[in-house]
């Protein structure tokens, strides 16, 4: 969906505009996109993702924090992504930041509406940045997840994982699948 807004934006004035307007968006070459309304599966996928990443970086002590969505991923200077889930290494991001420069590993759940962009667009964006080592494409539909990890050479290499832990190294996380896609117990 497109937003009411200038045309041909830069990242940093897509932000300054973002800030004051309700909503989530994204900014694709120089155009703000609204984002669509999520399905609870969606939400549920996301909440578990953000949540797997922030224990397995408590259980290896690393020196990292996982973001859930809200958090602008900055890939040229007129495209600004809004992932998922993220994971940032080093010294913490300042409290009022809203854009995280340097991430390590990223995270898409797929939608209906995001598919193509998620496999095409945004694996070519986030592999622009030189710090992204990872790059998690989680289809809730059979409960799979596409691990992009960035070769010797710098080009994203793709595995599809169904079923058991998986390496994230660097920054050196064991992730259970299985964590993604639980889902709430029934009642009260």
């Amino acid at each position: 969906m497109r937003a009411s807004a200038p045309q041909n934006m830069s990242v940093d004035e897509f932000i300054d505009w973002a800030l004051d307007r309700p909503g989530r968006y994204e900014l694709i070459n120089g155009i703000p996109l609204a984002m669509a309304p999520e399905r609870a599966i969606h939400a549920r996928v996301k909440a578990n993702v953000w949540s797997a990443l922030r224990d397995a970086i408590s259980n290896a002590g690393l020196k990292c924090e996982a973001f859930p969505d809200g958090m602008t991923v900055r890939v040229s200077e007129d495209t600004a992504y809004e992932p998922d889930a993220l994971v940032h290494c080093g010294d913490p991001l300042e409290d009022d930041s809203v854009e995280a420069p340097t991430p390590v590993i990223v995270v898409e759940v797929v939608s209906p509406s995001s598919t193509r962009s998620d496999t095409n667009a945004k694996l070519d964006g986030y592999f622009r940045i030189p710090s992204v080592q990872h790059y998690l494409v989680v289809i809730t539909e059979g409960n799979r997840v596409v691990h992009y990890r960035r070769d010797e050479d710098g080009n994203p290499q793709a595995n599809l994982v169904h079923g058991g832990r998986f390496s994230l190294d660097p920054p050196g996380l064991e992730i259970e699948v299985s964590a993604f896609f639980i889902r709430p117990k029934s009642g009260f």
